[in-house]
């Protein structure tokens, strides 16, 4: 009886161990990219990274520059995990009249849709610039904002050529958009607000979108050259 009381106890420390171990982990950072390569990511729709139109240079991920165009040059790249309750820290570094974004709960939907993958997403933009600063509504489209649905509250984005730090926060369904420190963005994923931002959106055709328990995170290839260094993501309990 003794014995077995003993082995008893072994067994219920482990098992504290491993739970501790597993918080543990899931309150670690996770380093997505480290400035010397690119083993976390792959091509959207791909089975590893684009053969073209990205590079790592002095620490940095780069798009490279392609007219313009979206997703016609190396495409946009992915995480090879996916994500749901999560922390993300990304640095960017525009240049003059830039595109490109951040993108979380991605999936890849099929039939296979025209340009970027799909998912929601934390413009980056030249709002001076870029032509697209004064579409969608109200500035939806501009820095930081939850593109094409909510407009960036509060921003102070640093000028062109200069690094900015964008942070992104998801626990269950709530999501935040930092910029520089400063919170811009606030949101319910599936709340009836936010699907009546969607059914005044681009995305009104995509069913469920924005909605999906957990998502690849993407960087965007639109055919402006961007900076990208120190990702990170944690993973919350």
């Amino acid at each position: 009886m003794k014995y077995i009381f003993t082995l008893l106890s072994i067994i219920y420390l482990f098992i504290l161990m491993a739970c501790a171990g597993q918080n543990k982990k899931q309150n670690e950072w996770q380093v997505l990219f480290d400035g010397t390569n690119t083993d976390q990511w792959r091509g959207a729709y791909m089975e590893s990274m684009p053969a073209k139109g990205w590079k790592v240079e002095n620490g940095e991920l780069v798009v490279m520059p392609a007219a313009g165009g979206e997703s016609v040059n190396g495409g946009d790249i992915i995480t090879k995990q996916q994500f749901s309750d999560f922390e993300l820290i990304v640095e960017f570094k525009l240049t003059e009249g830039a595109n490109s974004g951040i993108k979380y709960f991605v999936t890849e939907r099929q039939p296979r849709p025209q340009g970027s993958a799909i998912g929601l997403e934390f413009q980056i933009l030249d709002d001076e610039k870029h032509p697209d600063a004064k579409m969608g509504k109200d500035g939806n489209r501009t820095i930081s904002s939850l593109y094409d649905l909510i407009t960036a509250k509060n921003k102070k984005p640093n000028p062109i050529g200069q690094w900015n730090t964008a942070r992104l926060v998801s626990k269950g369904t709530h999501v935040e958009h930092w910029l520089n420190g400063t919170k811009v963005v606030e949101y319910e994923r599936g709340s009836a607000d936010f699907r009546k931002l969607v059914a005044e959106s681009k995305y009104k055709t995509f069913e469920g979108f924005g909605e999906s328990p957990r998502g690849h995170i993407l960087l965007q290839d639109h055919g402006n050259q961007v900076f990208f260094r120190n990702i990170k993501i944690k993973v919350l309990n």
